[in-house]
Parts: C-alpha cells; sequence; structure tokens
C-alpha cells in the first residue's frame, strides 16, 4: 500500500461536518494557537519560508562556488560552518539557497492537486449515481499502483527536469485529495440546509458556491497540508534518482545524491541534506495534526 493510501482510512480524517461560520474559525484558530507542538512546527516551516525566500541574498558564501582545494572539509571548519560538498562548495549556502527548491517542488504539486482534486471529487460527490460512479473508479485505477512508483514513472515517461518532476507529483496526489473531496462532499449532499436550497429551487452551481464549499475546503485543507511532506520526499527522490532538479542547482535531494559517494569520508556532511528534508518533513506532519485537531467539532 502506498504511502498516499494508507492515510485515507485513518479515523482521523473523520471531521465532523457542520456549517462553518466565523466564529468556527475563530474558535479553530484559538485552539491552534494553544497547540504548542504545532506552533512550534509552523514556527519552523516560516523560518524554512523566509530561508526559501531571502536565502539567496543572506548566504554567507556563493553556494556555486566550487574549490577543490576545500573539497570536503568537516562541520566546523573555519570560514565552512557546516563544512563543504564533493565540489568544495559551501555546505551552509547551500542548503539556504537549497530551501527554495526544495519547498517549491514540495509545495507547488499540493496546491496544483488541492484544486484539480477538489474539483474533481465535489463534482463527482455532489452528483453522485453514475457519474460518481465513473469518476471514482477511474481515480480507484491510480491506487494499482503504488505512490513512489507512479511518480518515477510518469518522471521516466515525461523526463528529467522541474516542470515534469512537478507533473508528475500533482497526478500522484490528485486521486487521494478526491477521494476526501468526493467522501465529504458525499455527507455534505444529504443534510438537511442543502435539501432546503434545493428544493426552495437554487441551482447546482449556487448551492456548491454558497453551502458546500465552505464546508469541505477545511477538511481537504488539512489533508493536503498532510501531503506536502510526502510530496518533498518524493521529489527529493527524484533529483536523488537523477529525474527531477539537475546539477549545479542546489536542491536537498539533488545534494544527497551528489554527497552519497562522501558518506565513508565525511557522513555528517553528507547527512545535512537528510536532515532538512526530515526537520521539514516533520514539521509540515505536525501542522497538519494540529489543524486536524483545531478542527475537530465536539458534539
Amino acid at each position: 500500500m502506498s504511502l498516499l493510501s494508507t492515510r485515507l482510512n485513518s479515523p482521523q480524517l473523520a471531521v465532523t461536518v457542520a456549517e462553518r461560520s466565523p466564529g468556527y474559525w475563530q474558535n479553530v484558530l484559538h485552539r491552534l494557537s494553544r497547540d504548542k507542538v504545532a506552533m512550534a512546527a509552523a514556527a519552523v516551516i516560516v523560518i524554512l519560508l523566509l530561508l526559501a525566500v531571502l536565502g539567496a541574498w543572506i548566504t554567507p558564501a556563493d553556494p556555486y562556488k566550487s574549490s577543490m582545494l576545500s573539497r570536503l572539509k568537516p562541520i566546523g571548519t573555519p570560514n565552512f560552518p557546516l563544512g563543504t560538498d564533493e565540489l568544495g562548495r559551501d555546505m551552509l549556502s547551500r542548503l539556504m539557497v537549497g530551501a527554495r527548491l526544495s519547498l517549491f517542488m514540495g509545495i507547488t504539486p499540493v496546491i496544483c492537486a488541492f484544486f484539480c482534486g477538489s474539483i474533481i471529487g465535489i463534482t463527482a460527490g455532489y452528483a453522485g449515481g453514475a457519474i460518481n460512479s465513473v469518476i471514482m473508479r477511474t481515480i480507484d485505477v491510480f491506487y494499482a499502483f503504488p505512490s513512489v512508483l507512479l511518480a518515477i514513472a510518469l518522471s521516466g515517461a515525461l523526463g528529467a527536469g522541474i516542470t515534469n518532476s512537478l507533473i508528475s507529483l500533482t497526478v500522484v496526489f490528485i486521486p487521494p485529495i478526491a477521494r476526501i473531496a468526493e467522501s465529504v462532499t458525499t455527507q455534505i449532499r444529504t443534510r438537511d440546509f442543502v435539501e432546503a436550497a434545493r428544493a426552495s429551487g437554487a441551482s447546482a452551481f449556487t448551492i456548491v458556491r454558497v453551502h458546500v464549499l465552505g464546508n469541505v475546503l477545511g477538511p481537504i485543507f488539512v489533508y493536503a497540508t498532510s501531503l506536502i511532506a510526502v510530496a518533498m520526499i518524493l521529489a527529493s527522490g527524484l533529483s536523488f534518482l537523477g529525474l527531477g532538479v539537475k546539477p549545479p542547482e542546489p536542491e536537498w535531494g539533488l545534494m544527497l545524491n551528489t554527497l552519497r559517494t562522501a558518506i565513508y569520508t565525511q557522513p555528517w556532511v553528507a547527512a545535512l541534506p537528510g536532515a532538512m528534508i526530515f526537520i521539514t518533513s516533520i514539521a509540515f506532519n505536525l501542522l497538519s495534526d494540529g489543524l486536524r485537531s483545531a478542527m475537530e467539532i465536539k458534539q
């Protein structure tokens, strides 16, 4: 079973649906702000986003400048606090600049899949009947393949590169988001306020826009945030295999690939990109768990 499909039947995803009022969202933010773990994870994510935006201007050295005389320096070397890579480039600078591509490769496909999957899932959930069956059975086809293998197969078929990697990851994440959207929309479709709107003669588009979207986007968004960590790991894996970002661009997965030969000579330096991927993934997972807990409505 793939990493994505293991989350689909989790009881934590059973978010009780209610009409989302401004007071509800204020309560969610209040409960989220009291979650110290989620706030710590959010702080880490904010720091990483600042590095992604400002990293190119605040790096202590040129992340592209190589020096064979300075290659594979250990952590703590003067002028190189985190050592150097196999070409003598400053690891601290490359890690800082690498946050931009790594976060971009992790967040962008999830955002694209969020919009596409939400449209597909809401359409299937609200329409029901034969339309639902056709859409969801088509979605189920993608679950025959583990997410990692599907991403590798699509990237291999499309060719290496950032754009093709983003397309591949987007396709991988559309099915699970669509399934969550369909499940939540199916619950909303039978609620009294939707039936009342339908009986009053409101069009399907109006009902979806006014009564459905406000109730389903919250749970879908929470689930999508949990996929960012998976997206970063998959994107790093594609770069590690040479199907993602191309050298000499600093990206954490690509840096792991180029430093794998130094694992026996400078293991701590070689492990730094992996540590950044791990920290970022944990931060997004913890924030997603905090959002899910804050959105749970006690009956």
